[in-house]
């Protein structure tokens, strides 16, 4: 699949350990080191600002605020909460455009007004938008002939096993990539908030125009690598340089078919 493929080395290339490939699913552990020098991160898949547990989350406080890693379910259920916007605008159904852009801005505008180090920028900035069409794509049953994802249904989840319960069927269809960037770029333009941060107090969001957008998927893929990937390793060497590009490869794979250039920014070891 690949949008599994793209998500999952996405997450690789800032998270794992790419020496050990070990992986912390969470939070940082001692069990993913030895760690590579700074300014890699090898943290955990809740590291701020990187894959999950980020600002802007409709599931899960911004790391400002001590947790940003622990489901909310007061998050959740209160304003601004996907269940809330879901109830007053769809009927307690989250599918269509205007209840996950109205979810993804809402929320967006409550980190700008109460996290004084609110950061917007990439990769957390794509992200965002992902996290926002993530239940339509993923947790939608598949028995369930209008697609709506039914919020009155969300106990299929079980928040204290993280888990699917058993009666609960996957979408009857396969969703991919394409539906994913069609879902986002929907959400993105009836809300357009463009990257940018707060300057350490709350309101002060102020745009960052040498960033990426939505409206160029290959310069996101150029950015993602030779930017962000590459920031993180600006000089890596045997082992490390051979499994940063193996990792960029296979992050590449779900792109090749899409027009898309492959960046290669430590060449070829």
């Amino acid at each position: 699949d690949d949008l599994a493929d793209f998500v999952t080395y996405a997450a690789s290339l800032f998270n794992r350990n790419l020496v050990t490939n070990f992986l912390s699913i969470g939070s940082k552990t001692p069990l993913a080191r030895p760690d590579s020098p700074a300014p890699a991160i090898v943290g955990g898949l809740d590291t701020h600002a990187v894959f999950e547990g980020n600002d802007a989350s409709t599931t899960g406080a911004d790391a400002f605020f001590g947790d940003n890693h622990s489901f909310n379910e007061t998050l959740l259920q209160e304003y601004p909460s996907l269940i809330l916007f879901s109830n007053k605008f769809g009927a307690r159904n989250y599918n269509v455009t205007r209840r996950r852009s109205a979810v993804a801005f809402a929320k967006t505008l409550y980190s700008i007004a109460t996290n004084p180090q609110f950061s917007f920028v990439s990769p957390r900035y794509y992200t965002a938008y992902a996290e926002s069409v993530f239940p339509t794509i993923f947790f939608v049953d598949g028995r369930v002939a209008n697609c709506q994802f039914n919020t009155d249904g969300a106990p299929f989840i079980s928040y204290n096993n993280i888990s699917l319960l058993c009666d609960f069927f996957r979408y009857c269809r396969h969703l991919g990539r394409d539906d994913a960037r069609a879902a986002v770029r929907e959400v993105f333009a009836a809300h357009p908030i463009e990257p940018g941060a707060n300057q350490g107090a709350i309101n002060t969001f102020t745009l960052d125009p040498e960033l990426t957008d939505f409206s160029d998927f290959c310069k996101l893929n150029t950015h993602f690598v030779n930017i962000s990937v590459k920031g993180l390793y600006p000089k890596p060497t045997g082992v490390l340089l051979n499994n940063l590009n193996t990792n960029i490869n296979f992050f590449f794979q779900p792109l090749a078919t899409h027009g898309h250039t492959q960046v290669s920014p430590f060449g070829q070891s």
